[in-house]
C-alpha cells in the first residue's frame, strides 16, 4: 500500500519552542515565552489551507480539556477547504455513540465525505473524572467496544438498529449517511485491553513513534490478535519531524529546542506523566527516561519531545533524505498512516512537504492527492 502523509492541528497553541500536550505545560509556555500562537480559527485556518496546498491528506485534530474541542473546530474548518480530511478525535464513553454517528453522518454530508474517526479511550483517571467518568482502564476499554459497535452498527443499519449491552442499550436506532460511507475509525492503544479491542473493531491501529524493532514488535502481535478475530488492519504512527536540507542544521535545531527547555518543566512534565495509566505513556517515558544526554533512541529518532510534552514523545530529525529514509523504513514495517506535526506547524509543514515528502513522493511511495469533495 502507499503511504498516506496526515499532518496535525495545534488546537492548543503554537510557539517555536515544544508546545505541551495534556500535561499543562502549554499554559506555562505560553506565559513564559513570547510567540505564542493562539488557536484561532485564522490562524488554524491557514495551517490546514497549507496542508491542503502542500498535498497532505488529513490533518489530526486532539482531544482533550487542555485544547478546542476537536468536533467544533474540524467544523468551522472544512468550511475553508475543499480536499484536506479531518481526523477527528474525541473519547467514546462521553457522548452516545448514536449522536456519535449522528455527528459523523451529518460531518460526511456537509463536507463532502472528509471525515476521519479517531477514537480516545483515556489513560488517565483523573483527567477522565473531570468528564465525570469513573471507570477504570479496563473498563473504559470493554465500553469503547460496546461504544463502536453502535456507532458502526447504527451507521451500517438498514433496519433501525438495537444493541443491548453493558454499558451501552439502545433501541431503533438508525442514522442515514446518504452517498456518503461512515468514516473509518483509527485507533491507538498499548495496552492488552486497548490491542483486544482494536484488533476487533477498528480500520487503522496507530502507535506513537518507537524504534522499528518496537514497532515490528507491536504490528506482529496486533496482526495475530486481527487474524484470530477474523479480520485485517491497517497501521499507522504519530511522529514529529524536523527536517533540513542537511542534518546538521536539523540537529542544530533540535539543540535549539532542547536548549529552551528549562529543567523544572521537564522534572514536572514527568512527575505529571508518570501518574498516568496510559501503557503507551509509560512507553515512551521509558524511551529516555527524563535524560536529556541520551534522546537519540535510534539513527534519526529524537526523544526530546517527551521531556515536557504528553503523547506522542518523538521526532524524526535529519536531512530530507534522512527523514524519507526513516519513514521509508517504517512503511517497510507495515505503516501506511503517517501523523507528522513540528513546530511553529504552519512553517514545519513547509519543511516537509518541500523536502522529506518530495523524497518521497520521487521514489513513487505517497498516495496521490484526492479530488475536491463535492458539497451538498
Amino acid at each position: 500500500m502507499p503511504i498516506h502523509l496526515h499532518w496535525y492541528l495545534p488546537t492548543n497553541g503554537d510557539n517555536r519552542d515544544i508546545v505541551g500536550s495534556g500535561d499543562g505545560s502549554q499554559r506555562t509556555l505560553s506565559a513564559v515565552r513570547s510567540g505564542f500562537r493562539p488557536p484561532t480559527v485564522e490562524y488554524l485556518g491557514g495551517i490546514a489551507r497549507a496542508a491542503e496546498q502542500l498535498g497532505f491528506e488529513a490533518v489530526l485534530t486532539p482531544t482533550g480539556t487542555w485544547c478546542e474541542d476537536a468536533w467544533i473546530t474540524t467544523a468551522a474548518l472544512s468550511a475553508v477547504t475543499s480536499r484536506l480530511k479531518f481526523l477527528v478525535a474525541f473519547r467514546p464513553g462521553l457522548v452516545s455513540p448514536t449522536l456519535a454517528a449522528h455527528q459523523a453522518a451529518t460531518f460526511q454530508r456537509m463536507s463532502g465525505g472528509r471525515l476521519l474517526i479517531n477514537i480516545v479511550t483515556g489513560g488517565d483517571s483523573v483527567e477522565q473524572r473531570r468528564f465525570g467518568d469513573h471507570l477504570d482502564h479496563d473498563r473504559r476499554y470493554e465500553r469503547t467496544e460496546e461504544f463502536l459497535r453502535v456507532f458502526r452498527g447504527v451507521a451500517d443499519a438498514a433496519e433501525p438498529f438495537d444493541f443491548h449491552g453493558e454499558h451501552f442499550d439502545v433501541e431503533g436506532a438508525a442514522i442515514p449517511f446518504a452517498s456518503y460511507a461512515p468514516p473509518p475509525v483509527f485507533f491507538g492503544g498499548a495496552s492488552p485491553a486497548a490491542e483486544k479491542v482494536a484488533a476487533r473493531t477498528v480500520d487503522t491501529y496507530l502507535a506513537w513513534g518507537e524504534t522499528p524493532a518496537q514497532i515490528a514488535e507491536r504490528l506482529k502481535r496486533m496482526r495475530g490478535l486481527a487474524e484470530e478475530a477474523g479480520r485485517t488492519l491497517s497501521f499507522g504512527i504519530r511522529f514529529h519531524v524536523l527536517g533540513r536540507d542537511t542534518s546538521a542544521e536539523a540537529w542544530a535545531e533540535a539543540g535549539r529546542l532542547l536548549d529552551r527547555i528549562d529543567e523544572s518543566r521537564v522534572r514536572a512534565t514527568q512527575e505529571a506523566l508518570a501518574a498516568s495509566e496510559s501503557v503507551g505513556q509509560r512507553r515512551m517515558l521509558a524511551l529516555h527516561g527524563g535524560d536529556r544526554r541520551n534522546l537519540e533512541v535510534y539513527p534519526n529518532i529524537w526523544a526530546g519531545y517527551g521531556l515536557v510534552r504528553g503523547g506522542a514523545g518523538t521526532a524524526i530529525v535529519g536531512s530530507h533524505r534522512e527523514v524519507a529514509d526513516r519513514i521509508e523504513e517504517y512503511h517497510d514495517l507495515g505503516i501506511d498512516h503517517f501523523i507528522l506535526s513540528g513546530q511553529p506547524h504552519l512553517e514545519e509543514a513547509y519543511h516537509f512537504a518541500e523536502g522529506a515528502a518530495a523524497e518521497l513522493r520521487s521514489r513513487g511511495l505517497v498516495a496521490p492527492a484526492a479530488a475536491p469533495a463535492a458539497r451538498p
